[in-house]
């Protein structure tokens, strides 16, 4: 079984219009969704053994977060530039060349590719992944490379649900 959590980055800020996008960091609605959605996902039994995040600073920054409340340790998580601006063919790709002894792998990337990528793999219709949201699904596969399009078991969860109360 593979066990992939697809997680947009949380809020950002685009309070510098001069700013690349690349380098455009979270807000502050970013900066608490993305600790409390990791301790969340702590709670639910998420316990990653790979994490592979965009290196754009408001997806890494996400990645971090997650990974410090679910207690995954910061230097294990893997920078992929080709997340950035990618398509749901390339994130497959990404996925792909993971090693097939890791079962449980979360991927911190941007719209409109991993919306697409949800979909793509079974787990919509979904129109958009909104910021900080986690789609989960899990795959009778053994290999990465090998998902099929009919995840055995999916959820979505959004932090303005999961986070009330």
């Amino acid at each position: 079984m593979k066990h992939l959590w697809i997680v947009r980055h949380a809020k950002s800020d685009w309070g510098d219009p001069g700013l690349p996008d690349f380098e455009r960091p979270l807000n502050k609605r970013g900066l608490g969704n993305a600790p409390a959605m990791g301790k969340w996902l702590a709670g639910q039994g998420v316990v990653p053994e790979l994490i592979i995040s965009s290196p754009a600073v408001r997806a890494r920054r996400t990645a971090e977060m997650l990974a410090t409340g679910m207690g995954y340790p910061l230097e294990r998580i893997q920078l992929e530039r080709r997340i950035y601006e990618a398509s749901p063919e390339t994130l497959l790709d990404v996925l792909a060349q993971a090693d097939a002894a890791v079962n449980r792998l979360m991927l911190v990337g941007h719209n409109p590719g991993l919306t697409l990528l949800v979909n793509m793999l079974g787990g919509g219709p979904l129109d958009n992944l909104p910021t900080c949201a986690v789609a989960a699904l899990t795959f009778n596969s053994p290999d990465w490379s090998l998902l099929c399009h009919a995840p055995v078991q999916e959820s979505l969860w959004l932090p303005r649900e999961v986070l009330q109360g």
